[in-house]
C-alpha cells in the first residue's frame, strides 16, 4: 500500500509546475496591461484643444467629430517610454485619425523650438509628438507622421505620393501593433509589417509621453464621423 501512495506522490509531482515555472507564467500574464477597461475612460482625459466627443458604445471607445473642431484627442494619464501597444481600430472611410504614442501638450518652452522663421508658434496645449497614422484603404495607415512638430511625415514611404497599401480592412475591425523601443518605432497592420523608422530627431524631443486616441478635424458642411477603438493593451519594455 505505501509503493501505491508513493507512487501516486510522484506522479502528482510530475504535474505540478516548479516554483521558477510558476513564477514566470505569473509574470508573463502580468507584462500586458489594459489601457481600457471596456466600459469606461478611467485612465483617459480629453485633450485640452478639440471638441470631439469620446463615449464607450458597445465596448468600444467611439470618437465623433464636432464640425469647427481642431484636432482632438483622449489622452492616456500615464506616460510612456519602451513599450509594445496592441489595438483594434474601426475608422469611418472618409475620416483621417491616429494612435499618437510618446505625446504631450505644447508648453511656452516648446512654442519657442518648434516657431517658424524664428518667430514663437501660437499652439499653446496643442499635443504633438510621432502619430501612427489611421485610415482606409489604399493609403498610409500606420506609417509615423509628427503630429504638430512642422516636421510633416517621419516615415519617408508616405512622402512618395504614389505610395499607398491596402493593409486596412475598410469598415472592419482591424489590428494595430506599435514597438517603439529606443530610436526604433515599428508598426504592423493586420500581422503585415508597415513602419519600421529610426529618427533620432523625434526620439531625442519625444523619448516618452502619453498615448492619444486622435478625432481628426473636418471641413465645414461635412460629417459627423466616427472612429471607434478596443481591446488597448501596453506591454513596457
Amino acid at each position: 500500500m505505501k509503493a501505491i501512495y508513493f507512487a501516486l506522490g510522484i506522479a502528482a509531482l510530475a504535474v505540478l509546475p516548479s516554483c521558477e515555472q510558476a513564477t514566470g507564467q505569473a509574470q508573463a500574464t502580468e507584462e500586458w496591461t489594459s489601457l481600457f477597461d471596456g466600459k469606461t475612460l478611467n485612465g483617459w482625459k480629453p485633450s485640452t484643444l478639440g471638441t470631439a466627443t469620446y463615449e464607450v458604445v458597445d465596448g468600444a471607445i467611439r470618437g465623433e467629430t464636432v464640425e469647427g473642431s481642431p484636432n482632438t484627442f483622449l489622452i492616456s494619464e500615464k506616460q510612456y517610454g519602451d513599450f509594445e501597444l496592441q489595438f483594434e481600430v474601426k475608422v469611418h472611410d472618409s475620416l483621417n485619425s491616429g494612435c499618437q504614442i510618446r505625446s504631450r501638450e505644447k508648453t511656452e518652452e516648446d512654442l519657442a523650438n518648434t516657431g517658424k522663421n524664428g518667430k514663437p508658434a501660437k499652439d499653446l496645449n496643442r499635443l504633438h509628438g510621432p502619430q501612427v497614422e489611421i485610415e482606409s484603404s489604399p493609403g498610409q495607415s500606420a506609417y509615423i507622421y509628427g503630429e504638430a512638430t512642422g516636421r510633416g511625415w517621419l516615415s519617408p514611404e508616405p512622402q512618395d505620393k504614389e505610395h499607398s497599401h491596402d493593409f486596412m480592412k475598410n469598415g472592419e475591425w482591424n489590428q494595430f501593433r506599435i514597438v517603439a523601443k529606443g530610436v526604433r518605432i515599428q508598426t504592423f497592420i493586420n500581422g503585415n509589417a508597415v513602419a519600421d523608422l529610426s529618427d533620432e530627431g523625434i526620439y531625442k524631443t519625444h523619448p516618452k509621453g502619453h498615448i492619444g486616441l486622435q478625432v481628426h478635424g473636418i471641413k465645414k458642411g461635412t460629417g459627423p464621423f466616427d472612429v471607434a477603438w478596443r481591446n488597448i493593451k501596453i506591454k513596457e519594455l
